[in-house]
């Protein structure tokens, strides 16, 4: 009886941890692989500059973009090591400007989603490349082809001359 009990108890709360751990906040968007959405405001001075978000045009500053992330606040893997954002330039004496983003990919860092991203455009960018990511995986090559030994016998069998 006591052992029935303490069973049904076990798996009452096993069912309520597991359905406490699953559950999104009331009221938020909902994107996929089980990510949310999140808004981030982005700026530049002077207004006007062409923003692009992984190589997507998303308008000219100030715009809105929306994020879909984790529900802890950090970039969600969707397949590359990092997100970015670019900001092009008006004019001929201002400088395209990126913010880059880890995701995660391969167990390497990942970065919060920020609520704000500003580029001035008359500084250089403070990061022209993206930082070599930790655990990167190596380039793809193909296996080697195996060149063992025949199967059969470890003796060879010579039929033909004796020469």
């Amino acid at each position: 009886m006591k052992l029935s009990i303490s069973f049904w108890s076990g798996v009452g709360l096993a069912g309520l941890l597991a359905a406490g751990c699953s559950s999104t906040p009331p009221g938020v968007e909902r994107g996929p692989h089980g990510t949310i959405a999140y808004y981030v405001a982005v700026e530049a001075s002077p207004p006007g500059a062409r923003i692009e978000a992984n190589g997507e045009d998303v308008g000219v500053t100030p715009t809105t973009i929306k994020i879909f992330g984790d529900k802890d606040g950090t970039f969600h893997d969707f397949g590359s090591f990092y997100y970015v954002v670019r900001a092009l330039p008006i004019t001929t004496n201002q400088f395209p400007q990126a913010r880059y983003f880890r995701t995660g990919r391969w167990f390497t860092p990942e970065d919060m989603v920020p609520r704000r991203i500003y580029f001035d455009m008359n500084r250089p960018s403070p990061n022209p490349m993206p930082p070599p990511a930790v655990g990167a995986p190596p380039p793809y090559v193909p296996p080697p082809y195996y060149y063992g030994p025949p199967y059969g016998p470890a003796f060879r069998f010579y039929f033909g001359p004796r020469w």
